[in-house]
């Protein structure tokens, strides 16, 4: 079954502003600072200096919070970084596009590591365990996106227990800001990707969308064989429930992999392709995917794709991310030039 979606996100979006102001959203961090971070209990009693980022998301949080000159070394990369950060992002270090080692962040002497996902520094990090890095009296702080309401011990990549949560986001932002001693530019911060948010949920329903659906296809194994697509639990799901399209992937796993067959029958309005530089697979490459949409026998039928309903997103911006909301804004604004009628 899938997750039960709120009919009521809309509203969600608009009254969860106030919801921040318990936060001291604009007095100074008072420390020591005490926080409950996917599990583990953290206190800093100054703000950090020497930062190592685990993780492009939490790496661009900090550049937007303008806190780049903290970050002496960065890692695990999925594309090119944001324009507006190309400058601050050439001066710092880059560890590695994946994985680093231990020894690697170790040896930058961190006051705190920034993590996205817990699978690369939690329990049973590929970097290394939280534990393992507080024997050294480094603290880490992982993304609460890629916690709350999920269960990294299941899998490679963990199952969401409950839809993606922008508001975890959103989280993740005003606690690293209280972290650095920053208040004032969270919130701005936080104001900002809020307001945005709202006027591309209100474009698309101004639309009038009716039974629209969509299908996100971020890769595949290999071009001839079933994709990787977005299902009930991420990111794409919490997009295509705000702005009223459905989504016709009924599972509850963040990207299952599903036969084209299953798709085409199900003749989603929109497709929505995922656009990134790695190239693990063939089908990473954005042209392949459009290639083989156009040419496969059976994919080539749906309307989507005979009516040339497809719109490109970075791949990035369907992972938890500060990139949500320009990947909400691509979207509104591309299905307001489609021909949904």
């Amino acid at each position: 079954m899938p997750f039960p979606l709120s009919s009521a996100l809309r509203g969600a979006v608009l009254l969860a502003a106030p919801l921040f102001c318990a936060f001291p959203a604009l007095a100074q961090t008072e420390y020591p600072l005490h926080l409950s971070n996917c599990g583990v209990d953290l206190t800093f009693d100054a703000a950090p200096v020497r930062t190592v980022t685990v993780g492009q998301a939490a790496t661009e949080i900090l550049y937007a919070l303008d806190l780049g000159d903290r970050v002496l070394g960065t890692s695990v990369w999925f594309s090119a970084v944001l324009p507006q950060f190309e400058t601050v992002n050439a001066g710092v270090p880059r560890l590695a596009d994946n994985d680093p080692s231990f020894e690697s962040v170790v040896a930058l002497r961190p006051d705190l590591v920034a993590v996205q996902y817990e699978w690369h520094i939690g329990p049973q990090g590929s970097v290394g365990t939280r534990d393992q890095f507080a024997d050294l009296g480094i603290p880490t702080y992982t993304l609460p996106s890629d916690c709350e309401g999920k269960d990294n011990s299941v899998g490679s990549d963990g199952t969401r227990l409950a839809p993606y949560s922008i508001e975890s986001l959103y989280q993740g932002i005003d606690e690293l800001a209280r972290i650095f001693d920053v208040p004032e530019r969270g919130a701005a911060l936080l104001d900002d990707l809020r307001a945005r948010e709202e006027a591309a949920i209100d474009a698309a329903r101004a639309l009038d969308l009716g039974d629209a659906s969509a299908v996100f296809w971020f890769s595949s194994a290999e071009m001839d064989i079933d994709p990787y697509v977005a299902g009930q639990g991420g990111a794409p799901a919490y997009m295509m429930e705000a702005l009223g399209l459905r989504n016709i992937i009924d599972s509850n796993e963040e990207w299952p992999v599903v036969g084209w067959e299953t798709i085409a029958r199900a003749n989603p309005t929109v497709i929505v392709l995922a656009r990134m530089d790695r190239r693990r697979f063939e089908a990473d490459d954005v042209e392949r995917k459009l290639d083989f949409l156009r040419t496969d026998p059976v994919a080539s039928q749906m309307d989507a794709v005979r009516h040339n309903r497809i719109v490109v997103l970075d791949a990035h911006g369907m992972d938890p991310s500060i990139r949500n909301i320009d990947a909400l804004e691509t979207l509104s604004a591309a299905l307001a030039g489609l021909d949904l009628q």
